[in-house]
C-alpha cells in the first residue's frame, strides 16, 4: 500500500469520523446541514482519491469530487459571511455577486474537467491544464478570501469559537492553493504535495472539531468519555513518539557506520524504556488529563453564574456578617463546602485565623510565616487537596518540601488549602471542609476557580483592612488636632491667669482688682471645662448660634485690654450678626488680636475696626508693629506648627483660624511689610442682629 492511499484514506475516515458526531448530534440547523455536506463531499473526494491511488483508474471522479467539495465548503463560508454581515444594502449585492462568481468557476472548472477526459489528446491531468488549475487556484483564494472577511467581522467575544474553524478550513485552502500555483507555475502537479495531501486535509479536521464543542450554535451535544479520550491520546501520542524514534532509528543505521546495527539496537531499546517510563509517570498522566479537560470538553461551571454569587456573597449588606466570614462563605459554596477557616497574616508575618463558618479552628494554630506550609502557597500558588495529599504525598513533595503543620491533624473534615494571593504575596489562607457530596470530583477546573475567586477575596480583605486602619488614623487624627487646639486654648488662659498672679502682689489689697481677679478665674475655669468637654465629646460638642459681632468683639477686645498696646475697637455698624460656636469664634478673634500684640511695641498702635462689605462683616485687626515678608505669609504664615514666637509658640493659631473662619464661609486676608505692620482681614458672611448691641468707648 502507498503513501498516497494511507494518506487519502486517513482524510477519508477522519471527514466520516466528523460527519458521525454530526449527524448523532442533537443540534439542528443551516449551519449543521451544510457543515454535513461539506464533510460528505470531502469523505467521497477522499475515498475516491485513495481508490485511484491504488488501482490507476482515471482521475476524472476525485477531480469533480474535489470540486463538489470546494464548492460545498465555500457555500458554507458564504452562508456564515450572510448571517454575520445581513441582508442589508450594499453587503447584500456584494455577497450575491461572490456567490454567482463561485457557482461560474466552478461550473467552468468542471467543464475543462470534462473536455480534457474525454478529448482525443490523450493529456493526462499530471501534465498541464492551465484552465483547470487557474479554476482551482481560484477557488481556493475565494476561501481564503472569504475566511478573511469573518475573522474581521467576527465580535471578539465569538473569536474563541471561529478561529479554530477558519484555521482549520483556512490550511486546507492554503495548501490547496500552495499546490496549485506550484502546478501553474511547473505546468505539472508534485507528486509528493499530491500525495501528502491527504493527511493534510486529515491534520485539520481536529480543528474544526474543537470549533463545534466550543459554538452552542454547532455543538453536537455528543457525550464522549474523558477517560476514552485519554486513552486515545496516550495511544495517538504513543504511535507518534515510535514512528518518530523508528526514523531516527532508521538514520542512526545509515549514518552510525560500522557500529549502525549496534547504535539502533541500543537506541529503539532506550526509546522504549523511556515511553514506558513516561506511561507511567504520574505527574505526565496528570498534566495530560488537564489539557484534554481543558482544550476538548465544555466547562463544568456557569462562570458567569458563579462569579455573580460570588461577588454578591462577598459585598452583601449583611453588617452582622464581617467580611472575613462573608469571604469564607463565598469562596467555600463555589465547591459546595459546607464551612472553612480563614488565617491571615498580620503585621509581625505570621499567619492567624481571622474567622470561621460552620467549622471551629484548632487551638494554637498560628502559622510562621517561614513554615514549610507558608512558602508551599506563596511560591506554587497551589490549591492542596489533602486526600490527594494523603494519597500521594510524593506528588506535592516534587514541587517543594512540604510539611504539613501539627494543628491541620485536628481538623478532620479539611479537605482543601487555598491561598489567597495579593500581589504575588500570599495575604492569607482557608481550610475548607470537605464537601458532603459523595460523588464530588475535585479536578483543574475546582483548582483554578479558587485560586481566582481567592485572590479576589484577598483583594476585598486588603481594601477592607486599609479601610479600617484609614478609619482609625482618621479618629487618631482627629483626636490629635483637636488636642492641639485645646492645648493652644489653654496656653492663652494660662497666659491671662499669669498676668493676675503676676499683679496680684501688688494689688492684692485693692477690691476692684479682687473682684476682677475672681471674675477671671471663673471666665477661664468656664472655659476650660468647656474645651474639656470638646475633648471627651469630640468636635460635634460645636454648637452655633446667632453672635453679634459688635458685643464679642467689645467682650474680646476688653480682655485683650490687660496686655499693652492696649487695643482700640472702632465699629461702623452695630447690628452684624454670624452663625458661629461663640466660644471658637471669640477664641479666633482674641488670638489675631493678641499676635497683633506680641507684634507690636508697647508704644505701638493695635486697632480693632468693624464694618460692612456687600454681604460680609469686616473684622479688621492693624497694628503698627514689625511686620512680615511676603514670602513667609506665602510659605509659612498659614501652615500649621510653624512659629516665629520660639519656644513660646506653637504655631496653629493663625491655621486654626483660618479653617476655623473657612468653615463658616468666609476667609482670612492678610497685608504686611516689613517695619510696617500688619492688617488681618477676617470676611465673615453676616445677618442682621436681632438686638443691636450698644457700643460703649472702653476707658484705659
Amino acid at each position: 500500500m502507498n503513501v498516497g492511499v494511507i494518506s487519502y484514506l486517513s482524510a477519508a475516515g477522519i471527514f466520516l469520523v466528523l460527519l458521525a458526531v454530526l449527524l448523532i448530534g442533537r443540534a439542528d440547523g443551516s449551519f449543521k446541514r451544510l457543515l454535513a455536506l461539506a464533510s460528505t463531499a470531502s469523505a467521497l473526494w477522499a475515498a475516491a482519491a485513495a481508490y485511484q491511488a491504488a488501482y490507476g483508474t482515471p482521475l476524472i471522479v476525485p477531480q469533480l469530487l474535489e470540486l463538489l467539495r470546494d464548492f460545498a465548503w465555500l457555500t458554507f463560508l458564504l452562508h456564515m459571511l450572510h448571517v454575520k454581515l445581513g441582508e442589508k444594502g450594499a453587503m447584500s449585492t456584494w455577497l450575491a455577486l461572490v456567490r454567482h462568481g463561485l457557482y461560474a468557476v466552478t461550473a467552468v472548472t468542471t467543464l475543462f474537467a470534462l473536455y480534457h477526459h474525454f478529448s482525443a489528446t490523450g493529456l493526462s491531468f499530471l501534465s498541464g491544464f492551465d484552465f483547470q488549475l487557474a479554476g482551482h487556484l481560484t477557488l481556493a483564494i475565494a476561501g481564503l478570501v472569504l475566511l478573511e472577511h469573518i475573522l474581521r467581522n467576527t465580535p471578539k467575544d465569538l473569536m474563541r469559537a471561529i478561529k479554530y474553524l477558519c484555521f482549520g478550513v483556512g490550511g486546507m485552502f492554503v495548501y490547496d492553493f500552495y499546490l496549485y500555483s506550484d502546478a501553474l507555475l511547473f505546468q505539472r502537479i508534485d507528486p509528493a504535495l499530491w500525495e501528502a495531501r491527504g493527511f493534510i486535509n486529515a491534520t485539520v479536521v481536529p480543528m474544526v472539531g474543537i470549533a463545534l464543542a466550543r459554538n452552542p450554535q454547532w455543538s453536537p451535544g455528543v457525550l464522549v468519555s474523558r477517560r476514552i479520550i485519554f486513552h486515545t491520546s496516550a495511544l495517538l501520542g504513543s504511535g507518534v513518539y515510535l514512528l518518530a524514534m523508528g526514523v531516527g532509528g532508521y538514520y542512526v543505521r545509515d549514518y552510525g557506520g560500522t557500529w549502525g546495527i549496534v547504535a539502533q539496537t541500543i537506541f529503539l531499546f532506550g526509546a522504549g524504556l523511556l515511553l514506558l517510563i513516561l506511561l507511567f509517570s504520574g505527574p505526565l498522566r496528570a498534566r495530560l488529563r488537564v489539557f484534554i479537560n481543558k482544550h476538548f470538553f465544555h466547562y463544568k461551571y456557569d462562570y458567569r453564574e458563579e462569579w455573580l454569587r460570588f461577588i454578591r456573597t462577598l459585598s452583601s449588606n449583611e453588617t452582622d456578617i464581617p467580611l472575613p466570614e462573608r469571604a469564607i462563605r463565598a469562596i467555600a459554596q463555589m465547591i459546595d463546602s459546607p464551612g472553612g477557616v480563614l488565617w491571615l497574616r498580620r503585621e509581625q508575618g505570621h499567619y492567624e485565623p481571622e474567622a470561621k463558618w460552620n467549622m471551629e479552628p484548632p487551638l494554637s494554630a498560628n502559622e510562621p510565616a517561614g513554615s514549610s506550609l507558608i512558602r508551599f502557597l506563596e511560591i506554587q500558588k497551589w490549591v492542596i487537596n489533602l486526600d490527594e495529599y494523603r494519597r500521594d504525598p510524593g506528588l506535592y513533595q516534587s514541587l517543594g518540601d512540604l510539611v504539613m503543620p501539627s494543628w491541620l491533624r485536628t481538623l478532620t473534615d479539611a479537605w482543601l488549602i487555598a491561598p489567597l494571593i495579593l500581589q504575588e504575596k500570599l495575604h492569607g489562607f482557608v481550610v475548607l471542609a470537605r464537601s458532603p457530596a459523595v460523588t464530588r470530583h475535585f479536578n483543574w477546573e475546582d483548582c483554578d476557580l479558587l485560586k481566582t475567586t481567592g485572590t479576589q477575596a484577598a483583594s476585598h480583605l486588603a481594601q477592607h483592612a486599609a479601610s479600617q486602619a484609614l478609619a482609625e488614623a482618621r479618629q487618631f487624627e482627629a483626636f490629635n488636632r483637636l488636642s492641639t487646639y485645646v492645648v493652644h486654648d489653654l496656653k492663652n488662659l494660662i497666659s491671662q491667669l499669669s498676668l493676675v498672679v503676676s499683679n496680684a502682689a501688688r494689688h492684692r489689697n485693692n477690691p476692684l482688682f479682687m473682684e476682677n481677679v475672681i471674675s477671671t478665674v471663673e471666665n477661664s475655669v468656664s472655659k476650660m471645662n468647656r474645651l474639656l468637654a470638646r475633648m471627651r465629646e469630640g468636635a460635634q460638642t460645636e454648637t452655633r448660634r446667632m453672635v453679634n459681632l459688635a458685643g464679642l468683639l467689645e467682650e474680646v477686645v476688653r480682655e485683650a485690654q490687660a496686655s499693652t498696646p492696649a487695643p482700640v475697637l472702632e465699629c461702623d455698624t452695630r447690628d452684624m450678626a454670624v452663625t458661629a460656636d461663640r466660644d471658637r469664634l471669640a477664641s479666633v478673634m482674641g488670638h489675631v488680636i493678641r499676635n497683633a500684640q506680641d507684634a507690636t511695641s508697647e508704644d505701638g498702635r493695635v486697632t480693632v475696626r468693624l464694618h460692612k462689605l456687600n454681604s460680609h462683616a469686616v473684622v479688621e485687626v492693624e497694628d503698627t508693629g514689625c511686620g512680615m515678608d511676603e514670602a513667609f505669609i506665602r510659605a509659612r504664615l498659614f501652615r500649621p506648627f510653624q512659629t516665629t514666637k520660639g519656644d513660646s509658640g506653637m504655631g496653629i493659631g493663625v491655621y486654626e483660624a483660618r479653617e476655623f473662619v473657612r468653615s463658616l464661609g468666609g476667609d482670612i486676608e492678610v497685608e504686611s511689610k516689613p517695619g510696617k505692620g500688619t492688617i488681618f482681614r477676617i470676611r465673615l458672611p453676616h445677618q442682621p442682629a436681632l438686638e443691636p448691641v450698644r457700643y460703649q468707648q472702653n476707658q484705659h
